[in-house]
């Protein structure tokens, strides 16, 4: 009896082992979802964004957190009457796309005009919201402080500070919520070394996972990892920050745990493969949408697999996609991710006359059989 309790035992190992060695190397089945690229895609008030950060704020209420977001009309395959606002929010109400509903909100100047959702206590440049998280009855969210450059590129643009906005009321329509917004002492910017906070964030076991980059000088970005307890998010001083073995309250000594990243993405647990899942757009922008995997969320992650191409890179030489990253709140099944990406390009003027770029665009992601 015990030899067959081992040799099942090492069955199971085997399996499991063969299963984790398959993600590794195989391709990820993928698939468009077109019923959730409609629901988004207004052609009045709300007309496109990216960032595309998604925080489950009840059972069925799901909060969406833009960036840069046009506002105006939709018509003949164009942008008109638009204005770009530095932030957005949405609502979604339901989880499955043929029945679920989107209310989209924004700022007003004094003046009427749209506006950013958030600006800075500070005054200085403007916020990209990226993610946020719920934890004892108050809403968290990472706030990206940007700035102009000389460039004028489509990137002209430095990120300045990161900045976390605690909300007293998460469940006020997001123009009426009360935000304290506090510097994150830990985030860096400089010559050589550029350190963010909230590219993603999970909440497990007690903790919140708050996941950055670190980006040196000729160097591309690679994961940072920090931690708090899910009762003290909002104090510094309880932050512990991963070190290769250990956590330490010493966030020079965080260690880099995962090269090839991007500013955002997200970690997610897969309960069918019982590892967490790392999304991200390759270097940052690329057509393509990677994959890792893990058993903790500090890793040690796998090598990455291509789970999508992104087609509209294929569309035009101009054209560049990034910001991919999971939704597991909208997943359908314990196999399977929803995940968006955004599409842009370096000739501004393009996206404000193909509407068909700078939406989230949905794809549905399963396991291989």
């Amino acid at each position: 009896m015990q030899i067959f309790f081992m040799l099942r035992w090492k069955g199971l190992l085997f399996v499991a082992m063969l299963l984790v060695g398959q993600l590794h190397g195989a391709d990820w089945r993928s698939e468009t979802v077109p019923e959730y690229d409609s629901l988004f895609q207004q052609t009045n008030g709300w007309i496109g964004a990216d960032g595309d950060f998604a925080v489950t704020l009840t059972n069925g209420l799901t909060l969406w957190l833009f960036s840069d977001t046009f506002v105006g009309k939709v018509r003949d395959g164009r942008r008109t009457h638009a204005t770009m606002i530095n932030n957005s929010a949405a609502w979604q109400r339901g989880t499955h796309p043929t029945n679920a509903r989107v209310e989209f909100f924004y700022g007003k100047s004094s003046d009427g005009k749209p506006a950013a959702l958030i600006t800075p206590a500070d005054g200085k440049g403007w916020f990209w919201l990226f993610d946020g998280v719920t934890a004892h009855g108050k809403l968290f969210l990472f706030l990206a402080q940007i700035e102009r450059t000389d460039d004028k590129s489509v990137f002209g643009f430095r990120q300045i500070n990161t900045w976390l906005g605690e909300v007293s009321n998460p469940l006020a329509p997001p123009p009426q919520w009360n935000i304290a917004q506090k510097k994150i002492p830990f985030a860096q910017f400089s010559t050589g070394e550029n350190r963010s906070f909230g590219s993603a964030v999970l909440a497990t076991n007690g903790f919140v996972y708050i996941f950055g980059t670190c980006e040196r000088k000729g160097a591309g970005k690679t994961m940072i990892l920090a931690r708090a307890p899910e009762t003290g998010l909002g104090d510094f001083a309880s932050w512990q920050f991963r070190v290769h073995d250990d956590w330490t309250t010493n966030a020079a000594d965080m260690a880099d745990l995962c090269s090839g990243m991007a500013s955002e993405y997200s970690v997610s647990w897969l309960p069918a493969l019982r590892r967490y899942v790392l999304i991200c757009t390759e270097n940052g922008l690329s057509e393509k949408i990677i994959a890792r995997t893990a058993p903790q969320p500090w890793g040690p992650w796998s090598e990455a697999t291509v789970v999508y191409r992104c087609p509209e890179a294929k569309w035009d030489k101009r054209i560049f996609c990034y910001a991919a990253k999971a939704h597991p709140m909208l997943a359908p099944a314990p196999d399977e991710l929803i995940v968006t990406y955004a599409a842009n390009s370096f000739d501004f003027a393009q996206v404000v006359n193909d509407a068909r770029l700078y939406w989230p665009r949905f794809v549905r992601v399963k396991l291989p059989e």
